[in-house]
């Protein structure tokens, strides 16, 4: 099958069963979104339900995937955004966790949830993952 990356507007991440109480599902979705962003494909990581905790400051720091890998969750994420990727909180999510927008880590600039995500899902041009 022939993939024509041109065709392609962007990738739309949600990270919905991204949970920092389970660490090892969590450089996963940060290694697909910095392999697409190295590409330049245009990429936006949608946090929800309890992955808005990995963006207060400290959270995804003090995290590893596995004892084996020296990077952590923090690292992941800022290399991902270092190739590209845009962060995006869901303001229903960071209420629901009883998390103030202020104390969000820099790497975070703006806020979207279900009806950003479903915008980019609906659209053909672009490319969801959910994790």
């Amino acid at each position: 099958m022939s993939f024509e990356l041109e065709s392609v507007a962007g990738v739309a991440i949600l990270l919905w069963a991204s949970d920092p109480a389970v660490p090892e599902r969590l450089a996963t979705p940060f290694f697909h979104a910095a392999a697409a962003a190295a590409m330049d494909v245009p990429v936006e990581i949608y946090f929800t339900a309890a992955s808005v905790r990995l963006l207060v400051p400290g959270v995804a720091d003090g995290l590893r995937a596995s004892p084996r890998v020296a990077m952590t969750i923090g690292e992941h994420l800022r290399a991902a955004v270092g190739h590209g990727a845009v962060l995006l909180a869901c303001t229903e999510a960071l209420h629901a966790q009883g998390i103030e927008g202020a104390v969000l880590i820099p790497e975070c600039t703006r806020r979207g949830g279900a009806v950003q995500f479903m915008a980019r899902a609906c659209d053909p041009r672009w490319r969801t993952l959910v994790f």
